[in-house]
C-alpha cells in the first residue's frame, strides 16, 4: 500500500509539474499521517490483527485529506503580481504578437491570467514556480536585447510550451497548429532579439580566443 502511496503521490506532482523535493515531502507526510492513524485505530481498539487494504487506503485518504488542508495555511503562492509593462519586442507583426501571448505569456510576461486554482496548494506552488522560472528566463513585458536567443529553438523542439501547461484541455489556446508554430517561427525571426544561434557563436568566438591565448602561451 506504501508504493501505491508513493506512486500516486509523484505522478500527481508530475502531472501539474510540482517541485520533486516538494512532492517528496508532501508524500513523506501523507505516509506518515496515514500510520500514524493507523496506529492509534490499532491501540483504541486493543487489537493487533493487521486491518485490511480497504481501511489501510481509507487512512491515508483520510491522511491525504488531512494534509491537504494543513498546507492551505502556507501563504506561499497566493501573492499573485503582475507589475507594469516596461517594454515588449518590436513584434514583426501583430499576429506574431498574438501567437506568442497565446502560447507563452501565461508564464513569460506580466500579463499572467492568474486562474482560480492558482490560490489552491499545492497548485499555487507549482504555478507560482513556474511563472517566476518562466520570467526568468526570458519577460516579453520586460525585454532587453538577446533575451529571447532561445525562443525559436526551443519551440522547434517542442518543449515550449511545456506538457503539463495544456494537460487536461488547459490553456488551449496555446496548441498551436502545425501551420501556426511555422507562421510564428517565421515572425520571430523577423523580430529582432529573437536571433538564433547567438549562444552557440559567442561559445565558438570564446573557444577561438581561449585557444589563441594558448598558442601565444606556447
Amino acid at each position: 500500500m506504501t508504493s501505491v502511496v508513493v506512486a500516486v503521490g509523484f505522478l500527481g506532482g508530475l502531472l501539474v509539474g510540482l517541485n520533486l523535493v516538494i512532492t517528496g515531502v508532501l508524500v513523506v507526510a501523507v505516509l506518515a499521517i496515514g500510520f500514524g492513524l493507523l496506529a492509534w485505530r490499532s491501540r483504541r481498539i486493543g487489537s493487533e490483527r493487521p486491518p485490511g487494504a480497504g481501511l489501510v487506503m481509507a487512512h491515508f485518504v483520510v491522511a491525504a485529506v488531512v494534509a491537504f488542508a494543513v498546507i492551505q495555511a502556507v501563504p506561499y503562492g497566493r501573492a499573485h503580481s503582475n507589475p507594469p509593462v516596461s517594454g515588449e519586442p518590436a513584434w514583426a507583426t501583430p499576429r506574431v504578437r498574438e501567437l506568442r501571448v497565446n502560447a507563452s505569456f501565461g508564464c513569460h510576461s506580466y500579463e499572467v491570467d492568474w486562474p482560480w486554482y492558482s490560490n489552491i496548494a499545492p497548485l499555487s506552488w507549482a504555478i507560482t514556480d513556474h511563472v517566476n522560472e518562466g520570467r526568468d528566463e526570458v519577460n516579453y513585458s520586460e525585454f532587453g536585447s538577446g533575451d529571447g536567443d532561445d525562443t525559436i529553438e526551443e519551440i522547434l523542439d517542442g518543449s515550449m510550451p511545456p506538457a503539463y501547461y495544456t494537460m487536461f484541455g488547459l490553456h488551449s489556446e496555446a496548441n498551436l497548429s502545425d501551420a501556426e508554430v511555422a507562421e510564428l517561427v517565421a515572425g520571430l525571426r523577423a523580430t529582432p532579439g529573437m536571433e538564433e544561434g547567438d549562444d552557440e557563436e559567442d561559445e565558438e568566438d570564446e573557444e577561438d580566443e581561449e585557444d589563441e591565448e594558448d598558442e601565444e602561451d606556447d
